[in-house]
């Protein structure tokens, strides 16, 4: 039973998976419903917020191939909540149907419901077993666990580097550095990922425009689409030319531009009004005594706008201020084969770093593919890697 159980989870896990990067503030969940003989009755994902949730969806799709769920056993990546928001309980909906046994991968750790659903569905005869292929649903929604339990968004560091692990050159030219395949990876992750994160000298300098290139066919639900795009401006001196101020405006992008700036920025009521125009929002959150946004701040600030993952892209002083922080969950390096060299040239970390040996961090294990003539390596740091498959 273990193995049919475990096996059945990965198939919810997979249905999940359809959703990636659509369903924030809520978390990814898939759902197959399988009856006495094995045979699989019905699937379902959650697709969006307000929208219905995977168990629902699992329900109705049995419904419209004409099985019976009573008796059946359902799998399901995180427990079913017990409690009216967007949507009704799916506790309630998995009881009314008759369900007779539900297998969850997590528990799902929001206050509202944490145990909850797993109760209604016990005090209803519902036989319940949880913590079939745990690790794996908790992984697959850790931007979800890391807003709810620690108040901000999951954080991955992605880098592009030469093998000398350098930026750029002492001059500052760094593209392209990694080739094709390692670029089309980025804009995956802007893809699965809720936001992007850069630093006002990263935006002034590269002036990038933070969409997603996908190809229409590529990407989850609904094909690829931009994240929101997140620009530490502490002073509000980026120019309104610049292409993240425009997109939005302009009709290019649909997703949202937002500067993180110091509370006591004044940039002057004409910039701020001009800001407005273009749909421009602006977050402020208290500065740091040595100069720059606190960034612990920043992200309680993105997590209450609903934001599960955040992608930081640069640069390096930006990076070292989240690592200082300890505020990195995963760290993702593009390495190309190409060597730069030079006192002057960037490296992809600063901030203050370690002192000592003692001070020095470990990651978790590394993981490491090759995306053409490049590797992108990558490993857990505060929490997990979450966003490439």
């Amino acid at each position: 039973m273990a193995e049919v159980d475990a096996r059945w989870m990965r198939e919810a896990l997979a249905e999940s998976r359809s959703a990636w990067g659509r369903t924030s503030p809520n978390p990814m969940v898939g759902c197959v419903i399988v009856g006495a003989g094995g045979e699989e009755l019905g699937r379902g994902y959650h697709h969006r917020a307000g929208l219905p949730h995977a168990e629902i969806e699992a329900l109705r799709d049995a419904a419209a191939r004409g099985a019976s769920v009573r008796g059946a056993t359902m799998y399901v990546t995180l427990e079913p909540c017990a409690f009216t928001g967007r949507t009704p309980p799916c506790a309630d909906a998995c009881v009314a149907a008759g369900v007779g046994r539900v297998v969850i991968g997590a528990v799902d750790p929001h206050p509202k419901v944490s145990g909850a659903g797993i109760q209604r569905l016990r005090d209803a005869g519902i036989e319940v077993v949880v913590g079939v292929e745990e690790e794996a649903c908790r992984v697959q929604n850790a931007p979800f666990f890391t807003r709810i339990l620690r108040g901000r968004p999951h954080v991955t560091a992605k880098v592009a580097m030469s093998l000398d692990g350098r930026l750029a050159t002492r001059s500052g030219a760094s593209f392209p550095l990694t080739g094709e395949a390692a670029r089309a990876r980025v804009h995956l992750l802007r893809d699965r990922l809720d936001a992007v994160l850069v630093g006002g000298g990263t935006a002034r300098l590269d002036n990038p425009r933070l969409t997603c290139r996908l190809p229409a066919d590529a990407g989850a639900e609904g094909g690829p689409r931009d994240p929101i795009r997140v620009v530490v401006d502490t002073h509000l001196k980026l120019p309104l030319t610049h292409h993240v101020m425009q997109l939005r405006a302009s009709g290019a992008s649909p997703a949202p531009t937002w500067l993180v700036a110091a509370e006591h920025a004044d940039p002057g009521a004409a910039h701020l009004a001009a800001l407005e125009q273009l749909g421009v929002e602006v977050l402020r959150v208290p500065a740091l005594p040595r100069g720059g946004v606190d960034p612990a701040a920043m992200l309680a600030a993105l997590a209450e706008r609903g934001v599960n993952s955040l992608l930081a892209e640069g640069g390096g002083a930006l990076l070292g201020s989240l690592y200082d922080a300890r505020l990195i969950d995963a760290w993702i390096a593009h390495v190309a084969p190409r060597i730069i060299g030079g006192d002057g040239a960037t490296s992809p970390l600063g901030g203050l770093g370690a002192q000592g040996m003692e001070e020095i961090r470990s990651t978790g294990p590394l993981r490491v593919r090759a995306l053409g003539p490049d590797l992108e390596i990558a490993a857990a740091v505060e929490g997990d890697v979450h966003g490439i498959d």
